[in-house]
């Protein structure tokens, strides 16, 4: 028998209500007042035990089926111009928060831009991130000005190198300080 989505994703919240005894409260973890004191409990006992207000749940697979009216939403960030190996899953739009480089060099925006032409998705939303440094021409004038040692290959750009580097951006819809409506989906992307 085949189960919808819907279905599986009903089940799971009433299993995870009757384990609850049946209460649809959710628990305010003691650390909560203090973040340093939980970061520091938490770190210390990461792998070690479950708490007891955390419910995992399995994920679904990569490739299971959309139902019909949906829209699905694949969200990545921090790929640092290593898409290589990556395995994506099915959607519809495909959005990338930031840090898509290592440094916004055009070399890497242009790789990043051939890799998005080469996904199935319908829409592919960019945001860029800090360390899309070229994206920030201000940042970038007295990056060039102080020869910044940090960054050696992109204090060794020329203006004119980078000054239209979002241009690169042919495969997606780039958003910086802007908004688009996607499916009824208002998004809005600022590299902050």
């Amino acid at each position: 028998m085949a189960f919808t989505l819907s279905e599986i994703m009903a089940a799971r919240r009433q299993q995870q209500q009757s384990q609850r005894g049946g209460r649809g409260v959710v628990e305010v973890d003691e650390y909560s007042s203090n973040p340093t004191q939980a970061f520091t409990f938490y770190n210390i006992n990461q792998g070690r035990f479950q708490p007891p207000h955390v419910h995992m749940v399995d994920p679904l697979p990569h490739d299971s089926p959309k139902p019909p009216g949906y829209t699905r939403f694949v969200c990545i960030s921090d790929t640092h111009s290593r898409t290589d190996t990556i395995q994506m899953p099915y959607g519809d739009v495909l959005l990338h928060t930031g840090d898509f480089t290592e440094l916004g060099l055009p070399s890497e925006v242009k790789k990043f831009n051939d890799w998005l032409g080469t996904l199935p998705y319908e829409i592919k939303i960019v945001i860029a991130g800090n360390h899309e440094l070229t994206f920030d021409q201000e940042f970038m004038a007295d990056l060039i000005k102080q020869d910044f040692y940090y960054f050696p290959s992109a204090s060794k750009l020329k203006p004119e190198n980078y000054e239209n580097v979002q241009s690169l951006l042919t495969n997606c819809i780039y958003l910086q300080d802007s908004d688009v409506t996607v499916r009824g989906f208002r998004i809005y992307g600022s590299p902050w």
